[in-house]
């Protein structure tokens, strides 16, 4: 039903931004809450961040200060703004609703070098 388009990766270098985006075939206007999960090499998925309708935020840990997530609801997009790059954030990024409800879209290779 609902379709997950991630971008907006690519390589950068420490200290370096990326903005990534989520753009999602139906409407989220619905979705309590949307969230950016990411997964690096040898390791499980985790939830970066999530944004509710109202737009409450949370943020893991190691990303706050760093990442901005967002949404527009009228674009049905939700975006992920993230400075201060660290290697650490290397991983494929993926948007989806919290909880999980959606199929996972390819996701978006975000590498930070050192």
């Amino acid at each position: 039903q609902v379709q997950l388009v991630e971008s907006g990766g690519g390589l950068v270098q420490a200290g370096g931004s990326l903005r990534l985006s989520c753009a999602v075939s139906g409407s989220i206007v619905g979705i309590n809450a949307m969230g950016w999960y990411r997964q690096a090499p040898g390791k499980q998925r985790e939830l970066v961040a999530y944004i509710t309708r109202g737009g409450s935020t949370n943020y893991l840990d190691s990303v706050k200060g760093r990442f901005t997530i967002s949404r527009d609801n009228a674009k049905n997009t939700v975006y992920l703004q993230m400075n201060s790059l660290k290697p650490e954030d290397t991983a494929v990024y993926y948007c989806n609703a919290r909880p999980e409800i959606f199929s996972w879209g390819k996701g978006t290779l975000v590498t930070v070098s050192s």
